[in-house]
């Protein structure tokens, strides 16, 4: 292929990608906003597990992440992504179906799917980079990133102008509304062409040979980014689910609650454009430390009061610092495997992350219950200052190998 096909092929593959994110991405923000709060619904006296439904999207995605990472394999991007919309639109139909039954558990099971098909756009960006010049890549994620910026406008509004589509059945016209965005998205994916389509996989890597797992994970680096990056997506998780409960908890309404978690999707999103030139020019190190920072404000805003303002504040900075720490975190263990260790070492990365996160969001509704919405906030500071201690230690044990050398 000659350079302007290449690069018009790239800018063609990144359009689409992008634009299937902003539509099938819209099912995440409907799902987290309005699954606790569907949860409460259909539960009777006990609300402690309404966050469970949330539990079970987290580990939607933890266990399809491979399946689907093989299905693209097998079918290749076009075939396989599609395939991904099926499933998000086969869990939205459970849910819509759980709540018309009021079945608790047979709702959870829906949102386990949704998230399973969510494990598919997982990969909308690497499918964006991976054909594209060197020079291209970094636009081509910026592009898919752009699209789930409008997911987060998006999804929330259509949460709330479908919420009561079913009525008086409640939340089941907001699941409804995700079938749609499953089919739109399906037709989007169908004009995908990527040249190469189907994925190599158990090809050879070129490069030095692979070290044990047990020696990559060991590493002080491997390890700090690894526990940094875990426990920012765990922090986010577990504020972020209980905030909708809280907020109708405190007398706001179910409306005013997803456009919280709209708000609180933008900042995730957004800032992407700008983190990596922010990495290149601070370093890893202060941008996780600027994230965790980020959190413990988040922190701080939601135990001064309980005014909707500061619910949408919290969740603002709740946003920018996973962003900051996850991204910062994920670039330090990016640094400390081969190509030829990618495969396993993300492997096991994906599951610890996702197990931990699905953890979190099932004891956000157990400690927001037993305890209230103060106590949820109390546990950023002991994670977060925990992970600034284990940053600064190994910022200072760098600084001493360097300075003995």
């Amino acid at each position: 292929m000659t350079t302007d096909v290449l690069y018009r092929e790239a800018r063609h593959t990144a359009l689409i990608l992008a634009a299937a994110q902003a539509v099938v991405g819209s099912s995440a923000p409907i799902a987290i906003s309005m699954g606790s709060l569907a949860g409460s619904y259909l539960l009777g006296a006990d609300k402690s597990l309404a966050t469970t439904p949330i539990t079970g999207f987290n580990i939607g995605v933890a266990l399809a992440a491979i399946p689907a990472a093989m299905l693209l394999g097998a079918l290749g991007r076009r075939k396989g992504f599609i395939s991904g919309t099926g499933v998000t639109a086969l869990g939205a139909a459970i849910a819509v179906f759980a709540l018309l039954q009021a079945s608790f558990w047979f709702f959870t099971l829906g949102l386990l799917f949704i998230g399973a098909g969510n494990a598919f756009l997982q990969q909308y960006r690497f499918a964006a980079a991976d054909n594209a010049p060197a020079s291209f890549k970094p636009r081509a994620i910026a592009w898919v990133l752009g699209g789930g910026v409008i997911s987060a406008i998006l999804g929330p509004q259509l949460a709330i102008h479908t919420r009561e589509l079913f009525a008086p059945v409640m939340f089941a016209g907001a699941f409804a509304s995700i079938i749609g965005l499953s089919l739109i998205g399906a037709v989007i994916l169908s004009r995908l062409q990527i040249s190469n389509d189907k994925v190599k996989t158990g090809a050879p890597v070129q490069g030095e040979p692979a070290r044990k797992l047990s020696e990559i994970l060991l590493q002080p680096r491997f390890l700090t980014g690894l526990f940094c990056g875990v426990s920012s997506f765990a922090l986010m998780t577990f504020v972020m689910t209980g905030a909708p409960l809280a907020m109708v908890g405190c007398g706001f309404s179910p409306d005013q609650a997803t456009l919280g978690i709209s708000w609180h999707v933008l900042a995730m999103f957004a800032p992407s454009f700008f983190t990596g030139n922010l990495i290149s020019r601070f370093g890893k190190e202060t941008i996780v430390a600027a994230g965790l920072v980020l959190l413990i404000a988040c922190g701080l805003v939601s135990l001064s009061g309980i005014e909707l303002w500061q619910f949408w504040l919290a969740l603002v900075l709740l946003g920018i610092g996973w962003n900051f720490g996850f991204i910062g975190a994920t670039a330090m263990v990016a640094e400390c495997y081969r190509p030829s260790e990618k495969n396993k070492v993300e492997g096991m990365h994906d599951f610890l992350l996702f197990s931990t996160v699905a953890f979190s969001s099932f004891m956000s509704g157990r400690v927001y219950h037993g305890f209230g919405w103060e106590t949820l906030n109390w546990v950023i500071f002991p994670v977060a200052g925990s992970c600034l201690v284990i940053l600064a230690a190994l910022v200072l044990r760098r600084r001493r190998l360097v300075s003995s050398a």
